[in-house]
């Protein structure tokens, strides 16, 4: 496994993630989540802990650009963006269903949504990651 291809993957996936979060969470479904969550659960953007956000967003783009990379032999965006769609399904399905079953922080519309949200977010992710791990030598 090439581990520049793995680094610079990641963070181009990360910057990704990072951008399709404003675009899904912050704006598009920002009423819903809010609406449909805990009362105060939600943090406006000005209590948002900022740094935490930016190595969230790396460590998923790590994380898929680590799975596309050891899979191996993935060249087309195609087969990067179901293989990321496919682990970032697994992922928040796994975390959302099981913080559903022993928290009252969200309702099942909300966990329907965000594994829908991430599951869109990793394929587009994962083409990126593709186009630009094929770059690296």
């Amino acid at each position: 496994m090439n581990t520049k291809k793995v680094l610079i993957g990641g963070i181009v996936g990360g910057i990704a993630y990072f951008l399709m979060g404003w675009l899904i969470y912050g704006v598009l479904l920002m009423d819903f989540m809010t609406s449909n969550s805990t009362a105060g659960v939600m943090k406006t953007q000005d209590q948002f802990i900022w740094s935490a956000l930016v190595v969230s967003n790396l460590i998923y783009g790590l994380l898929m650009s680590y799975v596309i990379n050891a899979v191996g032999h993935i060249t087309s965006s195609g087969k990067g963006a179901i293989t990321a769609a496919t682990t970032g399904l697994l992922v928040v399905a796994g975390y959302d269903l099981g913080m559903y079953a022993t928290s009252n922080v969200s309702t099942m519309n909300v966990v329907l949504a965000d594994i829908a949200a991430v599951t869109v977010m990793s394929f587009i992710a994962g083409a990126i990651i593709v186009m630009v791990s094929n770059k690296i030598k």
